[in-house]
């Protein structure tokens, strides 16, 4: 158990607790950050509070009363709503400030897993319930030795993935050979299966206006061929396929022919230009030991875009938190989509993608970015230009 720690961390955040909750399993954080498995099936609300003193305290109904068992603290029963309510206000008797999954407007969606209902049963025992957005990046975000040597080897792998991806579509346009998006999106899964990768979806195989959409994906049904003059954009994530490996996302985008056109040239140097300026503000804070928030990490990359002025065809947040799951539960490089003030921690990783999408042609340019305990760092390789697929 994990107890000790998380009320370190709450006394740190000047909070008198954290009041845990689920019901049908509407919360993984709870299990997860608690390290603990629901002794059966979770048909009835249960809530548990870790105080920054003392014991933890658990409330279960007597139809489930071993739901907590395997909890430190005193488990107390309720069967009746009136007798839940009053066992809740006893356990959060003489508190003031109670973190929960809740992010206020929901501006952290990835957190706000508890019902607005009972936020209100929980505040009307006097309480002001606060969101764990920063509680859970210390328990859920940050990574093992483990998890960065996993995602680092992981890297390498899907880097030469996407060389290879590119080379193929290449050496189709250089022979006549029909090639399509789909073709290329199988390639790239059969090679992941052979290297013991494995994702949840996707990748991303994109040619042309499919490229400007940012989470296309070729389908049997609906694809389109790779011909020359197109532009061609790959997106592909993966991690092994063990307990505790974390995900390496990219993507890279590619002229089909020798000399790609002014205007493709121009919206990749903009955007690099602005993944550059995000990448270059982490590392700048972690080398000088300050703090930041995700919200300026996009807003570094945003200003570039619109200073060139293209601000309204970068239509989604800078980056995403990236774990076990490709989508964290970390900070996000975001103040569009959401206005993330949470900051980013040492020993997590989250991917840095500006964008630009444009009604002919999209192009994205994404690296994963890792902040240490003293230093900030790409994980992979890094476009610097966009690549040619053909000599002439």
């Amino acid at each position: 158990m994990r107890i000790a720690e998380i009320q370190e961390a709450l006394r740190a955040h000047g909070l008198d607790g954290w009041l845990f909750f689920d019901h049908h399993g509407r919360d993984p954080i709870a299990y997860r950050v608690l390290r603990f498995e629901p002794a059966s099936m979770v048909t009835r609300r249960w809530y548990y509070l870790v105080p920054a003193e003392g014991d933890p305290v658990g409330l279960a109904h007597r139809i489930e009363p071993d739901m907590l068992a395997a909890l430190p603290g005193e488990i107390i029963h309720y069967a009746g709503w009136k007798e839940q309510t009053a066992a809740l206000a006893r356990i959060l008797e003489g508190r003031k400030r109670i973190a929960m999954q809740y992010s206020p407007n929901c501006a952290v969606p990835y957190v706000s897993n508890i019902d607005a209902g009972t936020v209100e049963l929980v505040r009307a025992a006097g309480v002001e319930v606060v969101s764990s957005a920063d509680l859970v990046q210390l328990f859920e975000v940050r990574w093992s030795d483990d998890a960065y040597r996993s995602h680092k080897e992981a890297g390498v792998l899907v880097d030469r993935v996407r060389r290879a991806a590119f080379e193929k579509v290449a050496a189709a346009l250089a022979s006549g050979v029909r090639v399509t998006e789909m073709e290329i999106h199988d390639f790239i899964l059969d090679l992941f299966r052979a290297r013991g990768l494995c994702t949840d979806h996707g990748p991303i195989v994109a040619v042309n206006a499919n490229a400007s959409n940012p989470h296309y994906e070729p389908t049997p049904e609906r694809h389109s061929e790779i011909r020359r003059g197109d532009l061609l954009l790959i997106d592909l994530w993966a991690k092994f396929s063990r307990p505790g490996a974390a995900y390496y996302d990219i993507t890279w985008t590619g002229y089909c022919g020798a000399a790609p056109p002014a205007p493709m040239l121009n919206v990749f140097r903009v955007v690099s230009g602005a993944r550059d300026a995000a990448v270059t503000l982490v590392k700048k804070a972690a080398d000088d030991g300050q703090e930041l928030a995700g919200y300026e990490v996009d807003d570094a990359a945003r200003g570039h875009i619109q200073a060139a002025g293209f601000g309204e065809y970068f239509f989604h947040r800078t980056g995403h938190s990236i774990g076990e799951e490709v989508h964290g539960n970390g900070a996000n490089m975001d103040n569009y989509e959401t206005h993330d003030e949470r900051r980013v921690l040492a020993r997590t990783c989250f991917s840095v993608e500006p964008g630009i999408y444009l009604p002919e042609f999209g192009i994205r340019s994404e690296v994963n970015v890792y902040r240490g305990e003293s230093a900030a760092e790409v994980t992979g390789e890094i476009q610097t230009e966009l690549l040619r697929l053909l000599q002439d």
